[in-house]
């Protein structure tokens, strides 16, 4: 790798300040000539290229990396391409009423679409940002992509549930086993008084 070596000295009254910046990558002083006075990305074909996200689609579809239980899928409901396959896609925004009009969306429902999530040309696959698809099972790759302090949170066990062993082999719940997908906010609940304990006074 071609270094390029910098010095600079700036004068200042009363003091000589040295600033010597060494062994810069020129490939690091080249990416920053794609940058524009006012500081932006000036985005070309190769800038493109880098700022793409790649994937190891092929392990990620052979490896599940956390073990979960099935989706809570309603009965009959899966697979979806039992249905859809015959179906004309249709992405438009709309009132669902022939079919899922059990489902209303709440869930950023002014920015959101289900075609944000379900491949529209493969029902029984959900879809990242990037265009990969992946299984149900994985769907907290999904969630992870705007929640991502749950999806952190979620991995280390502090946020939702899972089961097993702390230095061993554990079960995580999905998001939906907890969160309906399409309106995740939990209700208000009514809270209970508290537990009496033995021989407190009762008010």
């Amino acid at each position: 790798m071609k270094t390029r070596k910098y010095a600079h000295k700036i004068l200042i009254p009363g003091a000589c300040v040295l600033v010597q910046l060494l062994f810069v990558p020129e490939s690091y002083s080249s990416r920053v000539k794609e940058f524009d006075r006012s500081g932006q990305l000036v985005v070309t074909e190769k800038t493109a290229a880098e700022l793409q996200p790649t994937y190891n689609i092929k392990n990620r579809q052979s490896e599940k990396i956390f073990p979960v239980p099935r989706p809570p899928f309603s009965e009959g409901i899966f697979p979806c391409s039992q249905c859809h396959a015959g179906m004309k896609p249709n992405p438009q925004r709309r009132v669902l009423k022939d079919y899922h009009e059990d489902i209303v969306l709440h869930h950023a429902e002014g920015q959101r679409w289900c075609t944000d999530c379900h491949n529209l040309l493969n029902r029984d696959k959900l879809r990242l940002v990037s265009g990969e698809l992946i299984d149900f099972e994985e769907s907290y790759r999904l969630c992870g992509q705007c929640h991502g302090d749950k999806f952190r949170d979620w991995k280390v066990g502090i946020h939702g549930k899972r089961t097993g062993y702390w230095n061993g082999d554990k079960q995580y719940l999905l998001c939906v086993h907890c969160h309906n997908p399409h309106d995740p906010k939990f209700k208000p609940i009514k809270p209970l008084p508290p537990p009496q304990r033995p021989g407190a006074a009762r008010h």
